[in-house]
């Protein structure tokens, strides 16, 4: 039976930006699930639900849960951008056989606010109330911030697809000392199966020195994988391929693994 990948995307995003990934890991046999996060299926151009504004982590998080339980066996689960963020909270919920993040966002406990986050959200920040609202950033931000290495005509397609975003759910990420739910709080200990954090070097959103500190969060269950060339967008930016690939050969070396542990146990009884 074809193992399942369940691919959470990230802020203003949707299952659309999956679409590499999944044919690549489908080519290899992967089965693939594309969840949409709620009031993410709306038009770019139309109004955001205004529920929206007021959405949890929490609740994009109970929501998967219940798409994963409803699949039977434990998925690998792959999370970009907050999707990752999303993935360590289920991962934490013993909900998956192992984790891919895909140039994550930080749980709470990991300061973030560098000079490059701090511009890639200053429309944000700046807006009094952006916590109960959503929210979008300008055009010039999710450039800078997301797609700075995307060519023009791929960037100006994925900036006509993002769409509105939870102001509750960044507030929970940015200013989680903040938060008295402690929405974004996974507890590593929690967290048993094989983990792969993959930074680019040159993020701006979610910077190469902020995912170093995710992975060294979890200790011996994280692999660290940092890629000089890339920035935020690896899930479409010009060599996609190689993260892609990465996670595949790291995924298989998982396989391999488990199968040489079934060998030596068959072995030993």
């Amino acid at each position: 039976m074809a193992e399942t990948i369940f691919m959470i995307h990230g802020m203003w995003g949707g299952p659309w930006y999956w679409e590499n990934y999944r044919r690549l890991f489908e080519s290899k046999g992967y089965r693939c699930v594309v969840p949409t996060l709620a009031y993410h299926d709306m038009d770019p151009h139309g109004v955001p639900d205004p529920r929206l504004g007021t959405t949890s982590l929490l609740d994009y998080a109970d929501a998967l849960e219940r798409e994963i339980r409803r699949l039977g066996d434990k998925p690998i689960i792959m999370g970009h951008s907050m999707g990752g963020l999303l993935a360590q909270i289920l991962g934490a919920r013993g909900l998956a056989s192992s984790l891919v993040l895909l140039t994550p966002a930080s749980p709470a406990g990991i300061l973030a606010f560098t000079p490059s986050v701090v511009r890639s959200f200053w429309s944000v920040m700046t807006s009094w109330g952006f916590w109960r609202k959503p929210i979008r950033q300008t055009r010039e931000e999710a450039v800078y911030a997301v797609l700075h290495l995307m060519p023009q005509e791929a960037r100006q397609r994925e900036l006509d697809s993002f769409v509105y975003e939870s102001g509750r759910a960044a507030f929970e990420i940015g200013y989680w000392f903040l938060d008295h739910r402690g929405a974004s709080r996974v507890d590593e200990a929690r967290i048993t199966c094989p983990m792969l954090v993959v930074g680019g070097a040159q993020d701006h959103i979610t910077p190469a020195s902020v995912v170093r500190k995710i992975a060294r969060k979890y200790g011996a269950v994280a692999t660290h994988k940092e890629f000089e060339d890339h920035a935020h967008w690896v899930v479409a930016e010009p060599g996609w391929e190689e993260v892609a690939e990465f996670a595949t050969a790291w995924l298989c070396s998982l396989q391999e693994k488990d199968r040489d542990s079934d060998q030596a146990a068959g072995a030993a009884s």
